[in-house]
């Protein structure tokens, strides 16, 4: 995972450079839909139904990190909700929540200690995410459009981070929740990407690839559904 002390400036924000995206690649994406990913109860029921497997450092690792980064990912859309009251934040802290349970029941599975426990709205136990956390809320909080922004760049960090989890994952219950956590994850960077563009401002890519990014907003949305 890429240093979070880096200052959020230098990192997130290409407003006025790179690839402007297209209006018509985010057409239909600008809302978030129940479908996009197992519910977390019938999630939960599919992890347990999976056997139990030796975890390697690197899957205890993203377990913990995936946890928290979740909770970041909820907790910065409901603060912006507050603030905007914007039904794109509603929507996807809702699912945030929901891919956070996910992680949970993973770790109660595997009798790991949970780094949320009950951390309240905008508590860490990771320190680089209890920064980010308010780096993230403070730009969010300037204008609708920064917010939106803000909401890209954690769909980012969140597609970033669950790739390279699954490559360090040989567990299949694990590797179940982050390809689901992953589709989630896209289907978001739509939507945020989507209410850019219909401001005229345009999305680069901060973790993954430019390339990657395209690829993902020029695809319809995924869901769960046969």
């Amino acid at each position: 995972m890429k240093n979070l002390n880096v200052s959020l400036n230098q990192r997130v924000f290409s407003l006025r450079s790179g690839i402007l995206i297209s209006l018509m690649t985010v057409v239909g994406f600008a809302s978030c839909t129940k479908a996009e990913t197992l519910p977390v109860l019938d999630l939960a029921a599919q992890i347990s139904a999976l056997p139990l497997e030796p975890l390697n450092d690197n899957e205890l690792h993203y377990l913990q990190l995936m946890r928290e980064e979740e909770k970041l990912a909820y907790d910065v859309y409901a603060t912006l909700y507050g603030k905007w009251g914007v039904n794109v934040f509603l929507n996807i802290s809702s699912s945030e929540q929901s891919h956070t349970g996910s992680v949970l029941a993973l770790l109660n599975k595997y009798n790991l200690q949970d780094p949320v426990n009950n951390n309240p709205v905008g508590i860490f136990t990771d320190l680089h995410l209890q920064q980010l956390y308010t780096e993230l809320v403070t730009q969010g909080s300037k204008t609708i459009l920064d917010a939106y922004i803000i909401g890209a760049t954690i769909e980012d960090l969140d597609i970033f981070d669950l790739k390279n989890a699954i490559l360090e994952t040989d567990n299949q219950d694990i590797n179940l929740v982050w390809e689901n956590l992953s589709m989630g994850s896209r289907n978001h960077m739509r939507s945020f990407t989507g209410q850019i563009v219909a401001l005229g401002s345009s999305y680069s890519s901060q973790f993954i690839s430019q390339e990657e990014l395209l690829a993902i907003i020029s695809s319809p949305r995924e869901n769960n559904k046969p």
